[in-house]
């Protein structure tokens, strides 16, 4: 028994290739927009390649662009056949293949139906990414006279100012890389090679000191050939804070007049990069996930239009007589036995073609003797 059946007349049938042939144009400006959203993303991830640890962030740009292309492809197709339904003589030369081409519908709904799941789930590999690049995007942020680095500098300052954020997951990351070029140091003076002893037995000893001298021990002390401070780089300041930014000797109280780190509001940028990214990239593919799924709809509702208007056309009983009416459905049996003569025809074609690879190694037997 046909699954979902419905009568159709010759005015039916007009109206519903009609409304197919206007609904497949729609559907072309659906892919147009589904290969601009893809497009747009694809250039986002561009801009900031460089904080990115590798490509696999842009399988779900390049999978949107290709699917915007299949679906003006197929659409624009679509829109012909619709529009050729309504001449006998017309339809007759597609009538053969409209099976094939309404199966190859099915697996593209199924593929772009995957692709609007990606946009949502893909988050987790992007954090991973992101957290990695920006990981040595800091650690190259010092090289400003190596080739093929020194452009670092700008880009992580310019993505600090532009996201409001510092460091990778927060402004201490900058603490653990030398991120001063050797260039700007000189490692001669005491300042750089000044020791927590001498400044600790300059001053009294207190709880306060003894912090002071341990952060500052790490800080000015010249570790594995880097010169460490708790400083962050400029790009990390907050410009809406009254106060003038603090941006060297962060963790040290006694460096500055009424500040306590523990318990003031830095004016720095507290976020760091990877979480704003990663917010700004997961509300992008978000919303493109929405439109591609709206969009998906709109494809299910052409793809099953379609099948009814292919069935009701092959089930005129008379071609010369247009006029009379025929019934349509979505599928021509239950979906158990549907399910159950897919499983057989796929079972025949495997055994086929084993019948075939055994033709031919006999073939081959006789030769060889």
């Amino acid at each position: 028994m046909a699954l979902l059946k419905v009568k159709f007349d010759q005015k039916k049938r007009v109206k519903l290739a009609q409304g197919l042939w206007l609904m497949n144009w729609f559907s072309v400006l659906a892919g147009i927009i589904i290969f601009s959203l893809g497009l747009f993303l694809k250039i986002e991830l561009r801009k900031r390649s460089d904080v990115m640890n590798n490509s696999e962030s842009h399988f779900v740009p390049n999978s949107l662009i290709g699917m915007g292309v299949l679906s003006c492809v197929f659409n624009s197709l679509a829109g012909k056949i619709c529009y050729d339904a309504l001449d006998p003589a017309k339809y007759a030369r597609w009538k053969p293949w409209l099976k094939p081409y309404l199966a190859i519908c099915v697996l593209f709904n199924i593929v772009l139906f995957l692709v609007a799941l990606c946009c949502f789930l893909l988050r987790g590999s992007l954090e991973n990414t992101l957290g990695q690049g920006l990981k040595n995007g800091m650690k190259y942020y010092r090289d400003t006279d190596t080739p093929g680095r020194c452009f670092m500098k700008k880009t992580i300052d310019m993505l600090q100012i532009e996201f409001k954020c510092c460091g990778n997951n927060g402004f201490r990351d900058w603490f653990e890389i030398q991120w001063i070029s050797n260039r700007y140091l000189d490692f001669s003076s005491k300042e750089v090679k000044e020791s927590a002893e001498d400044m600790l037995g300059a001053q009294p000893i207190s709880l306060e000191n003894l912090l002071a001298v341990v952060s500052l021990s790490r800080i000015k002390s010249n570790v594995d050939g880097r010169y460490l401070v708790d400083g962050v780089p400029f790009s990390c300041c907050n410009p809406s804070s009254p106060r003038p930014c603090i941006q060297y000797q962060i963790t040290n109280n006694s460096a500055h007049y009424s500040y306590d780190h523990q318990t003031e509001e830095l004016n720095l940028w507290v976020r760091g990069c990877r979480a704003a990214l990663l917010s700004y990239y997961s509300s992008l593919m978000n919303s493109m996930g929405v439109v591609t799924l709206l969009i998906w709809l709109f494809e299910v509702t052409i793809t099953i239009g379609l099948r009814y208007l292919q069935t009701s056309l092959d089930c005129v009983s008379n071609p010369e007589e247009p006029e009379s009416e025929s019934e349509g459905w979505l599928l021509e049996k239950s979906v158990p036995e549907t399910w159950k003569a897919f499983l057989e025809s796929v079972k025949k074609l495997g055994k086929g073609n084993q019948v075939e690879a055994e033709g031919a190694d006999a073939g081959q037997a006789p030769e060889a003797g």
